[in-house]
């Protein structure tokens, strides 16, 4: 792959991490946000209906999912920078052929190509 591509990756990379930092710590802040408030004693927003608590868990939950979908990209990330840093970038991991340009413009962070990415998602609905 020609330097000026992998230059390329690697600022698509880099904003893309930005973004992804910023909305974890967001989610973050409003899931550590509420429960430190309820464990402050603070009772002006505990919730009185049934139904309030189970949505109040749910969101939490919910935000907690987005958390560690974050946390996982953000991993993605770094090993495509570090991809790009060892000269492998492009690469697929499992068969070692060339990953499309259009699948790296889509999701620069991927390390298979199509094919082994189906098959391993093919094994993973398998197990």
């Amino acid at each position: 792959m020609k330097a000026s591509e992998l230059t390329q990756y690697k600022k698509s990379l880099l904003a893309l991490r930005q973004k992804l930092v910023e909305n974890v710590n967001f989610m973050e802040d409003e899931a550590l946000g509420k429960s430190g408030q309820d464990a402050s004693g603070d009772l002006s927003n505990v919730p009185i209906h049934m139904a309030d608590v189970g949505t109040d868990n749910y969101d939490r939950d919910l935000t907690i999912g987005l958390i560690q979908n974050g946390e996982e990209e953000l991993r993605a990330i770094d090993e495509a920078l570090e991809r790009i840093g060892n000269k492998t970038f492009g690469s697929c991991e499992e068969c070692g052929k060339k990953v499309s340009k259009a699948r790296l413009t889509a999701l620069p962070y991927v390390k298979n190509c199509i094919e082994c990415q189906r098959l391993e998602e093919e094994e993973a609905g398998k197990a």
